[in-house]
């Protein structure tokens, strides 16, 4: 089959390599219809998540037709449409049974990795370096979904694909955020990052209740898809965030922050952004908190800061004094998406969310390689780029 893989930092390429086959019996194979590029897969394009392999093959956003099911699986047959989550989750374990998948316990047959770096493992993810599993990612023809019976979620054939493989990853994701700020009537959320999830979590704190959403990024484009959708913006090389934002709540601040950028996060001085760019490039540090660390500062003294943008390690200068001398909670997670699908999807059928929106480019397998440098490079008003295998 065709996929594609890893091959060094700042390149992938479309190779042949083998079908997957059932190795468990609580496998399926699946036919992959659509898969999309992450934001977060640019974090591996780049070389900043460790343990990468050359010959991976990438992508943890995807869904199609179920083949083969192994023993076990019950749930599903051959002809299935199916939507796969992200996180690897067995269903069984203390974290799966209290609705936590993406840290399950028994999905990252390499957690000593993680442990080593984290402390304890989270979930195993597709595509996602063998610190988080080493599993062959849906960027490809067919890819195997370990525990079938616990993650991909049957889709009848009346909605189109690019109406629910978001759910594969994004659009829960960008649910949770909004949804770890506990909004209450009357809030103000702010949103760094107007990505493909930092759209969403607007789009979710508005339907969690948000009287106001501010989004903060610094390409018009991704701002004007934010006002869209109602929110106000701010361009974050054009004004100073922290006063904007106290001149837009009052002086008091929003009552939540969502971090929707993560480990590249950009900074509009030369000198901070070289700061943290020359320590990440020597590996003293391997993430970039700008947004982070703006979004505490932001924040409303006894407010909630809701971390959903990937990191992969350790942050420097961390305002731990603002965190705790102003009674601020900081949340933050891989998606429990499992947690979410069947609610999302039920949105998604009584039109409260069309979440197609963000695709901005449609292009087949072969054309990934060059998908990723639009994403990267935000050329042609690269939002959002879905492959068809």
């Amino acid at each position: 089959m065709k996929a594609n893989c890893w091959m060094g930092r700042g390149t992938v390429e479309v190779q042949e390599v083998p079908d997957p086959k059932i190795l468990n019996s609580r496998d399926a194979i699946i036919r992959i219809t659509s898969t999309a590029i992450c934001g977060s897969d640019l974090h591996l394009y780049q070389g900043f998540i460790p343990t990468m392999k050359k010959g991976d093959i990438l992508g943890h956003e995807f869904m199609g037709e179920v083949v083969e099911v192994g023993p076990q699986v019950s749930n599903l047959q051959p002809g299935d449409r199916v939507v796969v989550p992200f996180p690897i989750a067995c269903g069984n374990c203390s974290a799966c049974q209290h609705g936590q998948y993406s840290v399950c316990e028994n999905s990252n047959p390499n957690a000593g990795i993680a442990e080593k770096l984290m402390g304890h493992s989270p979930a195993g993810i597709f595509g996602y370096s063998h610190m988080f599993g080493g599993y062959a990612g849906g960027q490809a023809e067919y890819a195997r979904v370990p525990f079938a019976d616990v993650g991909p979620l049957k889709i009848e054939d009346d909605l189109p694909d690019e109406k629910v493989l978001f759910l594969s990853d994004i659009l829960p994701t960008g649910w949770m955020g909004a949804e770890m700020c506990d909004i209450k009537p009357g809030d103000i959320i702010a949103v760094w990052g107007a990505g493909p999830v930092g759209q969403f979590a607007v789009a979710s704190a508005f339907l969690q209740g948000a009287e106001r959403v501010i989004a903060i990024d610094r390409f018009p484009y991704r701002l004007k898809k934010a006002e869209r959708a109602g929110a106000e913006t701010l361009d974050y090389e054009e004004v100073d965030v922290l006063d904007a934002l106290r001149d837009m709540t009052a002086g008091r601040g929003p009552d939540a922050c969502i971090d929707a950028v993560g480990i590249e996060a950009h900074h509009p001085a030369p000198a901070i952004y070289a700061y943290d760019r020359a320590k990440q490039a020597a590996r003293i540090e391997t993430d970039r908190p700008f947004a982070l660390r703006e979004a505490i500062r932001a924040c409303r003294n006894g407010g909630i800061v809701s971390v959903i943008g990937a990191y992969g390690g350790l942050v420097d200068k961390f305002p731990m004094g603002a965190l705790m001398n102003r009674s601020l909670t900081v949340r933050g997670a891989q998606c429990h998406v499992q947690r979410y699908l069947r609610p999302l999807l039920d949105r998604i059928r009584n039109g409260s969310i069309d979440p197609s929106f963000v695709i901005s480019h449609r292009m087949r397998l072969d054309e990934a390689p060059r998908g990723y440098e639009m994403f990267r490079n935000k050329e042609d008003e690269c939002l959002k780029v879905v492959l068809t295998p």
